[in-house]
């Protein structure tokens, strides 16, 4: 079977559910089933759950685990949704690598890429917004704010201005080279972070973290590990910043003059003090795992 993915932080990831003997680990975002493989190899007597809202990708993941069959639930899904739906499993642990799999890269018609011939950018291709909505309708001070929010653009203003007044565009390609011949060039292509901006309003993906995080928090799973892998500084932000949240014992407003919350509301420990990144080797063997960050926490 030809393996179009290189899971990252492949080692790491494993490490992190060393641990666990018993009970369910969620995947989330199955994708190709790299991380879900290892696991059910390394962790012999747990079961999983793998999720993905795309079908592509758990057709080839169904065939690659088909040798686990009896240890493998599969569901289709955004990943906000599936831990309250097997919220009565024993969850030990939960994973969720939140990058954009290499086949919604390379594959053209997915329009993710600089060279596509379509402006998709859905994960999920049965949804209704697409790319082509976001940069052919929307308004532009609507466009400025996905830019500046999501893309973290320098120029928003500029980028949102020359796409509205030179739109329509029908692929990616063409707004790409168009942004490479309008807009400053540093070190990275132009169209980068508008593209990631682009990518993040359509699936509504920083959206969906925080609502899965929400998720974990409601059900309190015991004794479980939460391990994520996140690409830019907007989702590591989420998954720190709910970490933090998670290990605070006393929750009493800042201005309280002493504490009256029993001080005893921590939910758990964080196992990484800073976020595991990948060694020089795996970026030069898979130079796309260069920005990941794998963040771990563990619940009491």
């Amino acid at each position: 079977m030809d393996i179009p993915h290189v899971p990252v932080l492949y080692q790491e990831t494993l490490e992190a559910f060393n641990d666990i003997e018993d009970g369910y680990i969620i995947d989330c975002t199955t994708g190709f089933a790299g991380h879900s493989q290892g696991i059910l190899e390394t962790n012999k007597n747990i079961k999983l759950i793998c999720n993905d809202q795309d079908d592509e990708a758990l057709a080839f993941s169904k065939n690659r685990l088909k040798d686990y069959e009896n240890r493998v639930t599969f569901n289709k899904g955004n990943f906000e949704n599936v831990l309250i739906k097997f919220k009565d499993y024993n969850i030990k642990g939960i994973l969720a690598d939140i990058g954009v799999s290499s086949l919604q890269l390379d594959k053209l018609q997915r329009g993710f890429g600089f060279e596509s011939d379509t402006l998709d950018m859905r994960m999920d291709q049965t949804q209704a917004l697409d790319a082509s909505t976001v940069v052919n309708n929307y308004s532009q001070n609507e466009l400025e704010k996905i830019f500046k929010e999501y893309g973290e653009v320098r120029e928003y203003k500029k980028v949102a201005s020359l796409i509205v007044n030179n739109r329509p565009f029908s692929s990616s390609k063409e707004l790409a080279d168009f942004l490479y011949k309008n807009m400053h060039k540093g070190k990275i292509h132009p169209a980068t972070l508008p593209f990631q901006a682009i990518r993040i309003e359509v699936n509504d993906e920083l959206g969906v973290l925080q609502r899965l995080f929400e998720s974990i928090q409601e059900i309190k799973p015991q004794n479980c590990i939460i391990a994520i892998i996140s690409f830019h500084s907007l989702e590591d932000r989420i998954v720190k910043n709910y970490f933090k949240k998670w290990t605070k014992s006393c929750i009493c407003p800042p201005e309280a003059f002493r504490c009256t919350c029993g001080n005893n509301h921590a939910l758990g420990k964080i196992l990484t003090k800073k976020p595991i990144t990948p060694t020089k080797a795996e970026i030069k063997q898979n130079p796309r795992s260069r920005s990941s960050k794998l963040r771990i926490f563990k619940f009491d």
